[in-house]
């Protein structure tokens, strides 16, 4: 049964990470948490179910065709919502990251309408027998995806020229761009990535639920948001592993008999990480000359 449970949490925790990464890279660079960030996973999952049922595609394209969308979203935000606002005062940026937030919600609302959409069956679902544990295909799936986009993202930030650009910037963009690094481009670079990255999530959660809504974003951003300051705010890995230990975390609290509080379990776990390890599971601590 634990094994099983483990599975199930895993399955979630990984689309959690996804989000999550998301917001790590954006604040890694500009310290800015992007509120609207849940919204373009909501995206991601209305274009997925659109691209199933209007072109009549397959679940691996229709991911596809979500995170090209939601890769033209996340930069057109950045450049219209948060570029101007860059050097303003801290509030600015994040009110505007709220404004996209609630624009995208109604726009999505008033397309769509507010009632939950069925996520098309694109495929006939197994299970498979690994010793105590039986894995479904969608299941499968979604661990397999999240796992290949996770190591790509890893081989980018590590060993790809932009990637070594990310690094840089986040240590410090205004040095960055003095050494000949373009910074607007591995901004919007990171906005893409994030978004992406986001998409791919909420395809794989439409699959995984079977629905989708137009305020879908906002529990799973606030979840995924947790997670990133669980694992350390900034960190590509801590956004991996914050995801993954929140989503086995809920999931296992549901097998105990606290399904009523399976939202409360990620707030909870922020507050104690928050109590005991400001910086997060794998951040570190910043140092600042004043």
């Amino acid at each position: 049964m634990f094994w099983q449970q483990l599975i199930n949490g895993l399955t979630l925790g990984a689309t959690y990470a996804l989000i999550a990464l998301g917001y790590t890279m954006v604040y890694g660079i500009i310290q800015l948490i992007n509120f609207a960030h849940g919204e373009i996973f909501m995206v991601g999952a209305f274009i997925g179910v659109l691209a199933i049922t209007v072109l009549k595609v397959n679940i691996f394209v229709a991911m596809f065709l979500a995170m090209l969308v939601c890769m033209a979203l996340g930069v057109t935000a950045e450049r219209i919502a948060y570029r101007p606002l860059r050097r303003s005062d801290r509030l600015a940026p994040l009110i505007s990251a709220i404004g996209v937030s609630i624009f995208l919600q109604t726009l999505m609302t008033v397309i769509f309408g507010p009632q939950p959409q069925a996520f098309p069956a694109v495929l006939q679902d197994a299970l498979y027998t690994l010793g105590p544990v039986q894995v479904s295909r969608v299941q499968l799936i979604i661990l397999v995806v999240a796992s290949l986009l996770m190591i790509g993202l890893h081989l980018i930030v590590k060993y790809v020229k932009i990637g070594k650009a990310m690094r840089a910037a986040s240590e410090d963009y205004d040095t960055a761009a003095l050494m000949g690094i373009n910074v607007n481009r591995v901004i919007s670079f990171t906005f893409a990535l994030g978004s992406l990255l986001a998409a791919a999530g909420g395809v794989l959660v439409g699959m995984y639920f079977n629905s989708v809504f137009p305020l879908m974003g906002v529990q799973a951003g606030l979840k995924a948001f947790c997670a990133a300051v669980l694992g350390g705010i900034g960190s590509i890995p801590g956004a991996m592993l914050g995801g993954i230990f929140l989503g086995v975390a809920e999931v296992l609290g549901i097998a105990a008999g606290y399904g009523d509080y399976k939202d409360a379990v990620a707030f909870t776990l922020l507050i104690l990480v928050l109590l005991f390890r400001p910086t997060g599971l794998l951040g570190r601590p910043v140092q600042r000359k004043v």
